[in-house]
């Protein structure tokens, strides 16, 4: 009876035990919602957050972290990337990630902002859920920069933009290369007031 008793007990923890990558997106969502709920950081409006309670998220799944094939794009030419307002910041394509979910291919294009010296590529992306369960505008990733051929995009850790909460923040557009036609039920969910 104890082996019986001692078994069961350690398939169930074995349920419940999250990997290092499960626990990294658990931890960045633990901190998103953090600073929304903090009056002091939060971007949402005055009137949003009195009856703000939280965000909402997929639940954390493994096989929206994927490891990609990166591949470089040197001599991509700067565009202005389109936003939600007039401004148009100055962008360069970086590279692509080459990478599969279901047994399917995708390619996604990886952004810098010109003049930036921030250690990380900008991934802004729409999907199937865009619109019908995360917000239809698209939502954002933020991949360090790899050193190699290879980078792991967690999509656990998707984020929606400011001007989903709040309309005086001018957030970038997904370019239409950009576009999953999958479902990528990971991330933050839409926000509704």
């Amino acid at each position: 009876m104890k082996f019986y008793l001692v078994a069961f007990s350690f398939c169930l923890s074995g349920l419940y035990a999250q990997t290092p990558a499960l626990e990294a997106a658990k931890a960045f969502q633990q901190a998103l919602d953090s600073a929304y709920l903090n009056p002091e950081k939060t971007v949402l409006s005055e009137a949003d957050f009195a009856d703000f309670k939280g965000l909402e998220f997929y639940p954390l799944d493994e096989k929206y972290i994927v490891e990609a094939t990166f591949v470089r794009t040197p001599d991509a030419a700067p565009f202005f990337m389109q936003t939600t307002t007039t401004r148009r910041p100055l962008y360069v394509k970086y590279g692509e990630a080459h990478f599969q979910i279901a047994h399917r291919d995708f390619v996604l294009s990886l952004y810098q902002q010109k003049n930036s010296d921030s250690k990380a590529l900008f991934l802004p992306f729409t999907d199937l859920t865009s619109g019908d369960g995360s917000y239809a505008g698209g939502r954002y990733l933020n991949v360090p920069i790899p050193k190699g051929d290879t980078l792991v995009i967690d999509f656990n850790q998707a984020y929606n933009p400011y001007c989903v909460y709040n309309p005086r923040y001018s957030c970038p557009i997904p370019p239409l290369e950009n576009d999953l036609q999958i479902r990528i039920e990971a991330g933050v969910k839409d926000f509704v007031k």
